[in-house]
């Protein structure tokens, strides 16, 4: 059996035995709003389905491939999971009842479990295409996320701040990481803007077959959009071909909660989850970027009392 296999299965059916000592809390269901399933979300989900069925007494747990952030939100918010990942910009959104956004109204019911790694735009071309900056996208076809995914606000907010638009482009796509990739690999496209995990599975396999190039993002675009967005880089040599550092845009992820999911569950997943990072870095190397003390800052909704009881029992919250 595969690795993956391996994975959902467990996440499908529960895991038992996996040697822990855990925290006991009140038998409940617990859905997992991930992503697509070529994505960082979704192999972190299923990472986590398995720490809470082996970990939760009596939990059942389940993993849902979705849109991501917008979808999860919503989802989340209408009772129809128990944690989910997003990323920041959308959670800011999704408080407000962005309707623009894709929400209809303000989620006042969501928590925050806490921020658990950086996402990093990353806009990728095919490099016959010859795009090496954002004004060589002009004229140039383009896929951007799923519609009114956290992608595609990222993508938004991103050309905005460049003083352009989609009307820019040649052509816009609105497809997922997988989707886009076989687009550009039959060369029915020349490039995708990605919100991603460093080491994207997808830009992996796309330049272990094809010259591509990373586009850079300038720190001036990034300060121009402002907090939740910060300037870093993609380190050269993450994807094949990449030689040097990129400029580019960095927006946290939170682990999101509502109020209705109850403080000895969220107080128990929040537990496992920091206790437990080695077998998330298995399921990808994205979560080598927890840490209890990071994950409590500069938080757009309210911690989840069951998350605040944990840091404050670890001595990261007072």
């Amino acid at each position: 059996m595969s690795m993956m296999s391996r994975l959902i299965a467990g996440a499908a059916f529960g895991v038992v035995g996996l040697g822990m000592t855990a925290p006991v809390a009140k038998a409940e269901f617990i859905n997992v709003l991930t992503g697509g399933t070529s994505g960082v979300y979704y192999p972190l989900g299923v990472a986590l389905s398995e720490l809470y069925a082996g970990g939760i007494d009596g939990a059942r747990t389940q993993v849902q491939a979705t849109k991501a952030s917008v979808e999860n939100l919503n989802l989340l918010s209408a009772g129809r999971g128990e944690v989910a990942f997003a990323l920041g910009d959308s959670v800011v959104a999704g408080w407000k009842g962005d309707k623009d956004a894709g929400f209809k109204a303000e989620l006042k019911n969501l928590r925050a479990i806490g921020g658990i790694y950086d996402n990093y735009i990353q806009i990728v071309a095919e490099k016959s295409a010859g795009i090496s900056s954002l004004e060589d996208l002009k004229g140039k076809t383009i896929s951007v996320g799923a519609p009114a995914s956290g992608t595609e606000l990222n993508a938004r907010e991103i050309f905005k701040a460049a003083d352009m638009s989609y009307d820019d482009m040649g052509r816009v796509e609105f497809l997922p990481f997988s989707e886009s990739a076989e687009l550009i690999k039959n060369r029915q496209l020349q490039s995708t803007l990605q919100s991603a995990g460093l080491g994207a599975a997808f830009i992996k396999d796309l330049a272990t077959t094809h010259d591509i190039t990373i586009v850079a993002i300038p720190a001036a675009v990034v300060e121009k959009i402002g907090p939740p967005y910060t300037a870093t880089v993609i380190p050269a040599g993450t994807y094949d071909g990449q030689d040097a550092d990129v400029p580019t845009a960095a927006v946290t992820n939170i682990l999101v909660t509502s109020d209705k999911v109850s403080d000895d569950t969220v107080y128990a997943m929040t537990k496992l989850m920091f206790e437990n990072i080695d077998k998330l870095k298995a399921a990808h190397s994205a979560a080598a970027a927890l840490d209890p003390a990071k994950a409590v800052q500069d938080l757009p909704i309210p911690l989840h009392p069951g998350a605040e009881k944990y840091y404050r029992e670890i001595g990261v919250l007072n």
